[in-house]
């Protein structure tokens, strides 16, 4: 009987690998969660999550403008997405950087602006809703080859750049003043944390989509936030959690036969769910 459920068990997992698109998109589920995570730790740590947000849905114009320029190839949205979102968050940075306009201020003016630029450029292809749905609501199956490679390579980036300065991105998240007193380079700082967050957009956009892809940046962290304080380990259980609801989230999608970028997201908000019940159970007794 075990042997029997033993082995049943075994060809649900692995029926899905004999496809192509399967295996692409759980290499793909993975980097991104990974990616995601560590980098929405810091999103979750300065209250930034307002500023992924509005960061995934500034590229739109920079995607309409790519998908009309490559006559409607997908291959070349990645290039023209990383671009908007590199070019819009530093836009951001340089605004607040005078103080004169708030952050949150300053990205409800870009977010807004931006967001409309792409909704007037898209609007003048009469098939923009079906052709770039994916975008929306993403398309982790569909990610070539080629695609996977440039994920791999600029999420790559991103974990180098963090492992680079991770006590400097530490002391100005944690503590700006002792950061001007050492004399470290705050606004440089502030950008590249900026530009990280863009890549991380741009990476994940295709995963989970423009609509969704604020919960892959700060539910995985929101969760490891639950367990510990250490910023360390808050990326790490991070990772693991954005790993884990990839997977189990695709092979959902594979057998119920819903949305994939979807079911990723609803497995992540159950398991902050279910961490959050058991810290407050645990806290409470």
């Amino acid at each position: 009987m075990i042997a029997a459920m033993t082995i049943e068990i075994l060809n649900y997992l692995l029926d899905p690998l004999e496809y192509a698109f399967m295996q692409r998109g759980l290499a793909a589920a993975v980097m991104v969660g990974v990616v995601c995570a560590v980098v929405g730790a810091y999103v979750v740590l300065r209250g930034m999550a307002f500023f992924g947000d509005a960061l995934a849905h500034t590229i739109l114009p920079g995607v309409a403008v790519g998908y009309l320029l490559g006559g409607g190839a997908r291959e070349p949205l990645f290039w023209w997405a990383l671009g908007t979102a590199v070019a819009a968050s530093l836009g951001i940075g340089a605004i607040t950087r005078g103080g004169r306009i708030k952050e949150d201020t300053a990205i409800g003016v870009i977010f807004a602006g931006m967001f409309a630029l792409g909704i007037a450029i898209i609007s003048t292809v009469r098939s923009y809703a079906v052709d770039l749905s994916h975008f929306l609501f993403g398309d982790i199956l569909g990610v070539t080859g080629e695609g996977l490679l440039w994920m791999a390579v600029f999420g790559g980036l991103a974990l180098l750049v963090i492992a680079a300065f991770y006590k400097e991105f530490l002391v100005i998240s944690f503590d700006p003043v002792l950061a001007a007193t050492l004399r470290l380079p705050v606004a440089l700082l502030n950008n590249i944390l900026l530009a990280l967050i863009a890549i991380t957009v741009a990476v994940a956009m295709q995963a989970v989509g423009v609509s969704l892809m604020v919960a892959m940046l700060v539910t995985p962290a929101a969760t490891a936030y639950l367990l510990t304080r250490r910023l360390q380990h808050m990326m790490a259980l991070a990772a693991s959690f954005a790993a884990f609801s990839g997977v189990v989230g695709l092979y959902v999608s594979y057998y119920v036969g819903i949305a994939s970028g979807s079911a990723i997201v609803l497995t992540a908000t159950l398991c902050f769910g279910l961490v959050y019940i058991l810290q407050t159970k645990k806290r409470n007794s």
